[in-house]
């Protein structure tokens, strides 16, 4: 193998140019790989942030609107189970109610939070664009919009008119903007305490909503099934993000089958110029691979000179391909900007995606070379010698 490997590298030495072609088709089909793929995931990722990434992606609630104490702290711990998949878990209060400020009346869905937890699932602390968040009793937050349409103030006043005809007061202490028109027009955001003692429900939530791990977003419906059959109650709902965006889940899996077929195809021209060089070269090199058989070298041995020709093309275009990859993605996300002067797209870099790619481009290599290798070893050096 050592001396197959010795003759493979001469062998490429000796045509710098071609060697130098070929390692550059190989990279730039690599580099196409990487960036088509990493452009797809940014773009995935970006989607599920901007629509499902800060809201519940699991929801769990009674057919009747509310659970009580017994009932949550008894499914919390069921979901616990699929801890290694959960990224937060909290409980909300909601309502509907009338807001009046001044002489203006807005409809609005007060929400009630264990504000800490909640945060990891809506972001809430850093989505208040103005203020703080609501510390005491009778303290509300609202959406940027409301405040815009409305010209309110922080520390101004408005009344919670609730479906029990009953009024209460709250201190306005925070703006929000979640960049969602309908959130920031229709929710009001409160502690889970003050919630609860407006509308008189007592120790009662109205959902257990649940946010996943990165990576087991996709996961979702699988994961609701498996908490479904462990709570095991009809009178129990639960949704998930999948369901509540099928058209949003259809575009991803659109997107993900176009980038797979992309990155099929251009492996496929890179195997198939792989092949044909190697396959001239073996046409070219005939005449020394006659010689070294009629010195005693075996089809063995010959054949692999072109399988290390192979991998070592393959190993320098994939390396030359990642780096070339990674420039243009990082470069897209500099030339392709919205107005404000963010990427159209984020830059995503999976670092196993982007191993696996050059792997491929390895083995692609390795097995391209393998049909050259076998026209070598059948090559008769008493005709090649005649013939030369």
């Amino acid at each position: 193998m050592k001396l197959g490997f010795r003759i493979a590298l001469r062998f490429l030495k000796s045509n710098k140019g071609q060697t130098l072609l070929i390692i550059l088709g190989i990279a730039i089909g690599v580099s196409v790989q990487i960036f088509i793929g990493s452009l797809i995931q940014g773009l995935q990722k970006g989607l599920i942030d901007k629509t499902i990434g800060t809201s519940s992606q699991i929801t769990i609630s009674s057919q009747d609107g509310n659970l009580n104490t017994k009932d949550y702290e008894e499914f919390i711990e069921v979901i616990r189970k699929e801890d290694r998949e959960m990224e937060a878990i909290s409980v909300a209060l909601d309502n509907a109610a009338l807001m009046d400020y001044k002489e203006n009346s807005q409809s609005l869905l007060v929400r009630g939070f264990e504000l800490n937890v909640a945060d990891g699932i809506y972001d809430i602390f850093d989505r208040i664009v103005e203020g703080t968040y609501p510390k005491n009793d009778n303290e509300i937050i609202l959406g940027i919009d409301l405040k815009e349409e409305y010209d309110m103030a922080l520390q101004e006043e408005v009344t919670i008119n609730t479906a029990e005809q009953k009024v209460h007061s709250f201190k306005v202490v925070g703006f929000f903007d979640f960049k969602v028109s309908s959130l920031n027009t229709g929710w009001g955001i409160t502690t889970l305490q003050t919630a609860q003692n407006i509308f008189a429900t007592g120790d009662v939530i109205s959902s257990i909503e649940l946010q996943l791990k990165e990576d087991s977003v996709f996961l979702a419906d699988e994961i609701a099934e498996n908490i479904k059959k462990d709570i095991n109650r009809e009178d129990i709902k639960i949704v998930n993000w999948k369901e509540q965006n099928e058209s949003l889940l259809s575009g991803l899996q659109g997107q993900s089958i176009s980038s797979y077929m992309i990155q099929v195809f251009v492996m496929i021209s890179v195997v198939l110029g792989i092949a044909s060089v190697l396959a001239i070269t073996v046409i070219q090199k005939s005449k020394q691979i006659g010689i070294l058989k009629a010195m005693g070298i075996r089809n063995v041995s010959s054949s692999y000179i072109f399988l290390f020709e192979g991998l070592i093309l393959g190993f320098f275009g994939a390396i030359l391909g990642i780096v070339l990859g990674l420039g243009l993605s990082f470069a897209f996300t500099k030339f392709a900007l919205n107005p404000d002067g963010t990427p159209v797209i984020d830059l995503y870099i999976n670092y196993s995606f982007i191993m696996i790619s050059g792997i491929i481009a390895l083995l692609a290599s390795a097995f391209a070379a393998m049909i050259p290798a076998a026209k070598s070893s059948r090559l008769n050096p008493i005709d090649i010698i005649r013939n030369n």
